[in-house]
């Protein structure tokens, strides 16, 4: 069955909007990173990994790879970054990060398929071209990557410090999706978050990455920035899809110079009021629905013929760490300072600091610094909070198949909960469905956020909805 949010343009309702601007999860996972726990141990993740071996119908592998350091501090960033120009560093991180890939691999059955892989960070092209080519070639060893077409192999890229033909050899290695950040190219707002980077820089990393064999190249937008204003977003629209990339995210900005010691650099004066804010978001909706692109979910876009589009179509989107992807159901394996796995019915994260990544490694055990065994009501909850974040709608006598519950009472707290969201016009709900509106589409964490059981009591620690 093709999803509502495949088929319906998102419709802008700016009272709606504004009304229910909270600050609310993004779930890229459920429970929440907020609620992993410090007592699960390397031992708990192993027996994620045995019992997802042994399933009778093993999942795929995902990987993701995290590389840490930065050349310069972006200060709208609240990443796990390290900021350094000694690149002597990316080799002592290299010796430890295949110390880890090798020791975890080994437990998983060599015959399942890897077949999503993932750099970020920080900033993946840290590395010099022999290094990533390395890895990349590194992790064919360790896992059975998949030979099919339809496999998402992607980095994130910066156009400052690297160029074309770096995007074009880590294509011809494997690389088939590319993910470059722009954020804003008007020059006040780029002085303001120190991050300068020309249309021309940006255009040669994608010309590069075309030529390599890249499948579907992504840019990164934010509003919310310092110093934006509605015309100057307007023009930076205007020129990303005059580049044509076959997905755009737009960001909204969350400033939380409590938790990210960048962001103390940004002025909150600088900071567009609501009212701005909210124009800025509209923008990004009419202007990339109006160029073709369609809207994914949340801050996602994609132009109609791209993997991702057709993911949402056929009901095979995911939403994980990395935002949307192509493929669901699969095992996550997070390798490197700070990365997070899903394995099975567990969340495993690695530690969150250099010294600490690097003393477990080095005293004989994975860096795994804390996660979470789920519960079955987790299980059931993630379940249904994952279909309505990846299409807006839920089959309850599907979901009732796939787990031994009566859902109009098991969930009737989180339904009497979402009851002012349905007579909002945000949702639809009866006994066999509940379907997100054009209306709601924009609105898709405030939705899932009634099934949420851990809410009370912590939305202040996340971000705001739009």
């Amino acid at each position: 069955m093709e999803n509502r949010a495949a088929l319906v343009a998102p419709q802008f309702d700016r009272e709606l909007i504004a009304r229910y601007d909270v600050n609310a999860p993004r779930y890229t996972s459920y429970p929440t990173a907020l609620h992993f726990r410090d007592d699960f141990s390397e031992a708990d993740l192993f027996d994620c990994i045995r019992a997802s071996n042994d399933d009778p119908i093993p999942r795929d592998l995902s990987t993701y790879i995290h590389v840490p350091f930065c050349l310069s501090p972006c200060f709208y960033c609240g990443c796990a970054r390290i900021i350094t120009h000694d690149k002597r560093k990316a080799d002592t991180y290299l010796t430890r990060l295949y110390r880890e890939i090798e020791q975890v691999a080994a437990r998983f059955d060599r015959d399942r398929r890897l077949v999503q892989l993932h750099f970020g960070g920080g900033t993946p092209n840290f590395l010099n071209i022999t290094q990533m080519l390395e890895l990349i070639e590194s992790l064919g060893r360790h896992f059975s990557f998949s030979r099919d077409a339809g496999r998402e192999f992607g980095i994130e890229l910066d156009p400052r410090f690297c160029d074309g033909d770096y995007a074009r050899q880590v294509a011809e290695a494997g690389i088939n999706r590319v993910s470059i950040g722009v954020q804003d190219f008007d020059p006040a707002v780029q002085q303001a978050v120190n991050r300068i980077q020309s249309v021309e820089e940006t255009a040669d990393v994608m010309q590069g990455a075309r030529k390599g064999g890249v499948r579907s190249i992504n840019l990164d937008l934010i509003y919310g920035l310092p110093k934006q204003t509605p015309e100057g977003f307007a023009r930076t629209l205007e020129q990303v899809i005059a580049l044509k990339p076959d997905r755009i995210a737009a960001y909204g900005y969350a400033h939380l110079p409590e938790r990210f010691k960048a962001q103390r650099q940004i002025d909150k004066y600088d900071l567009p009021d609501a009212t701005t804010r909210l124009t800025l978001l509209q923008s990004c909706v009419s202007m990339l629905t109006a160029a073709g692109y369609v809207h994914i979910g949340v801050d996602h876009f994609a132009l109609p013929g791209d993997d991702l589009a057709q993911a949402l179509v056929n009901g095979t989107l995911q939403r994980n760490f990395q935002g949307y992807s192509t493929h669901a159901a699969c095992d996550l394996i997070g390798f490197g300072m700070s990365a997070i796995s899903r394995i099975g019915s567990g969340f495993s994260q690695n530690a969150k600091d250099l010294p600490g990544y690097y003393m477990a490694l080095d005293n004989g055990r994975l860096p795994v610094a804390r996660g979470r065994l789920l519960s079955e009501d987790d299980l059931l909850r993630s379940d249904l909070i994952q279909q309505l974040m990846c299409g807006g709608v839920l089959d309850i006598p599907s979901f009732e198949a796939r787990h031994p519950v009566e859902f109009a009472h098991y969930f009737r707290q989180s339904l009497a909960r979402l009851q002012p969201l349905v007579d909002d016009g945000l949702v639809t709900c009866s006994s066999q469905r509940i379907e997100t509106t054009a209306r709601g589409q924009l609105l898709l964490r405030n939705i899932a956020q009634c099934f949420d059981a851990y809410i009370e009591g912590s939305d202040n620690r996340y971000s705001r909805a739009v």
